[in-house]
């Protein structure tokens, strides 16, 4: 198996590491409660989906 010969430095290694970092996840807001919710997804607080109830909550009912 091959070795590297030398040692990377640490700023070559800080470069490389530069883009490995997270991104927060997006949020849109819900059309019916205005709660944050993710995108493409059922509202965990009120339960819709594009205009219709999917999923009946404890509040909603």
């Amino acid at each position: 198996m091959p070795n590297p010969k030398r040692r990377h430095s640490k700023s070559r290694t800080s470069k490389r590491r530069a883009h490995d970092y997270l991104t927060a996840a997006s949020a849109s807001e819900c059309p019916n409660c205005h709660e944050k919710k993710m995108p493409h997804r059922v509202c965990p607080k009120c339960g819709h989906y594009k205009g219709r109830e999917i999923v009946a909550t404890k509040e909603a009912s």
